[in-house]
């Protein structure tokens, strides 16, 4: 992480994260906060609280005079850091109802009032300020997988309950069609990747360092819900010889014939959102699908996944600027666009691994990211509800292989 910023715009910055998580649950009831749809998901409040804790665990503690706000918050809003000490099972997670949804939201003002004092009377060294940088970047995070994990939970609800109202059409636009699918030639040879130089970026982006390339194509816009229909129109779901071994097991096991929220009624499509189930929209990027899904289809299509430094290397060369990105309370895909940084996040066939070099940081903070560094997958680009001004072109996200809840799709390479 390399950062350079005042304290008084890292306040400003610091206010502005902390209001998009409130904005983000207000429409939430607290039997909506309270509870946990699947092991990898976690209720809204516990997102709400984490994020809080982070910030009174790896600054606030330190400082003279502050007090803590609640002793027991320790244990049960950690989330995986061991050097900090024990925690409270993390499938278990909605079962607990104390700390109410109020007294969660009076200790985000806690910790609010105490970082913004701390701030504007300067008592906040280097290591500090950096560490706040790093709160805004995780909290952003968890604003992603907060909704991520509400929807999972409405999806289960038997009358597909509503985040978001939205109409279900845009009257005052025509119908908006995805480009038609290009291949963009990228040149071989030596080439930079990673984070390096001003500007935030977490430590699992770096070191920036050299990989070497061959020549390659790469499609100028994601896979779109209606190549998607061609795909289980061949009888995708059910050919092994598109599928890895893992993900042929995993079809067998689960049932999968579409992707994620999708539900064939009356003849009709339809998908769970946001805003409720909708029919899906042909033009729009498929979401929801697990990297076997994505290599599956790959494969099918006479493709194949790119792998991370592919992506990384053609959005360098293509501006890799976030297109058609709708504001993430819209919480929906829009028109596939070309923009290697768009609607969703897209697999890459690069196992989650260090890159040369990679040191995680001193102390607890340095289990942030490199312990999951096994058993999962990258995927880059951003999603619909990615927080405006968290994406980039180095960002390496992760993932799972089955993981379906994610706002995950795919672009092919050749």
């Amino acid at each position: 992480m390399s950062i350079s910023v005042d304290q008084s715009a890292l306040t400003t910055r610091f206010l502005d994260t902390r209001r998009l998580t409130d904005r983000l649950t207000a429409a939430l009831s607290p039997e909506d906060q309270t509870p946990q749809s699947m092991p990898d998901a976690s209720p809204a409040r516990w997102h709400r609280a984490h994020v809080s804790w982070f910030f009174e665990e790896f600054i606030l503690r330190d400082l003279p005079g502050y007090a803590v706000y609640d002793e027991s918050f320790r244990y049960l809003f950690n989330s995986y850091y061991e050097a900090v000490g024990a925690r409270h099972p993390r499938p278990e997670r909605g079962l607990i109802t104390r700390p109410g949804v109020e007294e969660i939201t009076r200790y985000r003002e806690y910790i609010d009032a105490a970082l913004v004092q701390a701030l504007t009377e300067g008592r906040l060294d280097d290591c500090a300020v950096e560490l706040v940088e790093l709160g805004c970047n995780h909290e952003q995070q968890h604003q992603e997988l907060l909704l991520m994990d509400i929807k999972h939970l409405l999806s289960i609800h038997p009358f597909a309950p509503v985040y978001v109202e939205r109409p279900v059409e845009f009257p005052s636009e025509p119908p908006a069609s995805a480009p038609a699918l290009r291949w963009q030639s990228m040149p071989g040879g030596l080439v930079e990747v990673g984070a390096d130089g001003p500007g935030f970026s977490y430590d699992n982006e770096g070191p920036r360092h050299t990989v070497y390339l061959q020549e390659y194509e790469i499609a100028n816009r994601p896979v779109t819900n209606g190549e998607w229909f061609e795909f289980m129109a061949d009888d995708g779901y059910r050919r092994s010889e598109f599928w890895l071994s893992d993900g042929w097991a995993r079809i067998q096991q689960t049932g999968w014939d579409s992707p994620g929220y999708w539900s064939h009624d009356d003849g009709t499509w339809t998908t769970f959102t946001l805003s409720g189930r909708r029919p899906v929209v042909a033009d729009e990027p498929v979401v929801h699908v697990s990297f076997y899904e994505a290599d599956a289809y790959a494969r099918w299509a006479g493709a194949r996944l790119p792998t991370e430094f592919e992506w990384e290397n053609a959005a360098a060369l293509t501006g890799g600027r976030r297109g058609g990105l709708l504001d993430p309370q819209r919480c929906h895909p829009s028109i596939a666009t070309e923009a290697m940084i768009g609607d969703v996040w897209e697999w890459t066939s690069s196992a989650y691994l260090p890159y040369p070099g990679f040191v995680p940081a001193n102390g607890a903070v340095g289990e942030y990211n490199g312990k999951f560094m096994s058993d999962q997958h990258v995927l880059r680009g951003a999603s619909a509800l990615t927080p405006p001004g968290h994406e980039r072109i180095t960002y390496r996200n992760f993932f799972p292989a089955p993981s379906r809840w994610v706002f995950s799709g795919l672009r092919l390479a050749r």
